[in-house]
């Protein structure tokens, strides 16, 4: 029995089941795209972007904003971009940026979660539906003949749509707790690397006031000032 005769066989409901199994399809390969990009990228981005901040801040804001198509490049450009942010404003820059960004990268587990909730509820469906069928057709004087054991043979083939409901659904929950896991480790990455570029700014915080100061002086010290009359 090929995959056609167990898809005819398994009644009307595995055509939703089709549906479902080809979003999820969709869905799960889409994230695979997407988290190997970021996993394969992120760390060695961070690691050039803190130690320019080390350095010179306005390579490392360049370094961020060359990185713009990453999560964890958004993520960093988004206080550095802020000319002389006072530290507080540094900080909630990234709080606010990490949960827009920790957001988005739970595209596609809406559909995962639709597909984990319907599919087996879709299966049972088909398998009473089928019962009901077979079951309609028994008649009393048949038990134990050969037209018993077609009605046995057609409640097996009911069963059908509940296996083919409940592996659409495993795969799914799988597949969706990989991404889950992942996405912890993204909130845990963002976490570490917003502390570490929020201390160096508050480091460097005084010795930018001092610049700013200067900057700020209207006549430098050797200059005086010109008396009006």
């Amino acid at each position: 029995m090929n995959i056609s005769d167990l898809f005819i066989k398994g009644g009307v409901a595995m055509w939703p089941l089709l549906l479902l199994s080809v979003l999820a399809l969709g869905a799960i390969i889409e994230r695979l795209y997407f988290w190997f990009g970021v996993l394969t990228k992120e760390k060695s981005l961070v690691e050039r972007i803190l130690a320019a901040a080390e350095e010179d801040w306005t390579a490392a804001t360049e370094l961020a904003r060359q990185s713009l198509e990453q999560p964890i490049g958004r993520f960093l450009y988004a206080p550095l971009r802020l000319k002389d942010a006072d530290p507080e404003v540094f900080r909630l820059a990234l709080e606010s940026t990490a949960d827009d960004e920790l957001a988005s990268m739970r595209r596609g587990d809406k559909i995962l979660e639709a597909v984990i909730a319907l599919a087996p509820l879709l299966g049972l469906l088909g398998t009473v539906v089928g019962l009901i069928r077979s079951l309609r057709e028994i008649r009393l004087g048949d038990i134990g003949t050969a037209s018993a054991a077609g009605v046995t043979l057609g409640i097996g083939e009911a069963l059908i749509s509940t296996a083919a409901g409940l592996i659409v659904a495993i795969v799914s929950l799988a597949f969706y707790r990989l991404f889950q896991g992942f996405l912890f480790s993204q909130a845990k990455i963002f976490r570490k690397a917003g502390s570490e570029l929020e201390l160096l700014y508050r480091q460097h915080w005084p010795q930018r006031q001092r610049l700013m100061a200067q900057g700020d002086r209207p006549l430098s010290p050797d200059r005086p000032a010109e008396v009006s009359e």
